[in-house]
């Protein structure tokens, strides 16, 4: 479901389907009794096999992949990836250095290939249509994971990519002091965005949940709704109907369940 203005669409989004069954309940319960559009799913999740039952009934939901390449697990292992995977086949947290190394070594570049063809497959696998995608912590705003996952997903049919791009005018009039990553990020994300639509495919005007991570709660969303710019915006959660030790450790004090929330009381405020 998208809300409509005279001036602009939303579409409510979740990241981290398939990342564990709390995460997957409240993709279900966000979808069916609130506001949420889509998902984007973690192939090689720990509960990838129930997101997945789960997206198979709800025919309406739209299902994307959420292309992992840092801090999380990878498709083919270590064996496969030893340049870019810890011994027990993950991919570690070090977002920069990896970046470096994606960009500057060979073997990591040719891997990196490899995990990216795999996680598509994986998808395709799973027999859901392939409505979207984007990756774990924005890693394709790096120029070799954007190049990579254009050339390799248009070969699955992918037809729209997530370009986070989060306007700092909008954060300001919201509140907000965008500081300098957030000016940086922006005016990055255009190159992304030129690569996307060079390659003939879809993204949202705007992208929004960069800044408040996490913390996408009614307030600030209420706040967002009166502040949106023309066009397509798409505004993405984190969701879960528990917060658990494993959610915790990943993405530490992140208000999954306030989020759900969020989702719901909107449906109810709008509809």
């Amino acid at each position: 479901m998208s809300l409509n203005s005279s001036h602009s669409e939303l579409i409510f989004s979740a990241d981290d389907f398939g990342l564990s069954e709390s995460v997957n309940e409240a993709v279900e319960i966000a979808h069916r009794d609130g506001v949420l559009t889509q998902a984007s799913l973690m192939v090689a999740g720990p509960a990838a096999a129930d997101a997945v039952a789960r997206a198979k009934r709800l025919p309406d939901l739209k299902v994307g992949l959420h292309l992992v390449l840092v801090d999380g697990d990878s498709v083919l292992g270590h064996r496969a990836l030893p340049h870019i995977t810890t011994p027990d086949g993950r991919f570690g947290a070090d977002q920069v250095a990896r970046g470096f190394r994606y960009f500057f070594s060979p073997a990591a570049r040719r891997e990196l290939e490899l995990e990216i063809r795999a996680q598509f497959e994986a998808f395709r696998a799973t027999g859901l249509a392939l409505h979207h995608a984007d990756s774990h912590k924005h890693m394709h705003l790096h120029p070799t994971v954007a190049k990579l996952m254009i050339g390799t997903g248009r070969a699955f049919g992918l037809s729209r990519i997530r370009v986070p791009a989060e306007p700092p005018a909008v954060l300001a009039a919201c509140g907000e002091r965008p500081g300098l990553g957030s000016h940086a990020l922006y005016r990055w994300s255009s190159v992304l965005r030129r690569q996307v639509l060079q390659a003939g495919l879809a993204s949202a005007d705007h992208v929004f949940g960069i800044k408040w991570s996490g913390r996408m709660t009614g307030a600030k969303l209420r706040t967002l709704l009166v502040h949106l710019p023309e066009g397509t915006s798409e505004i993405y959660f984190h969701p879960a109907t528990r917060h658990d030790d494993g959610l915790e450790r990943l993405m530490p004090g992140y208000r999954h369940e306030e989020e759900l929330d969020t989702l719901l009381a909107l449906r109810v405020e709008h509809f």
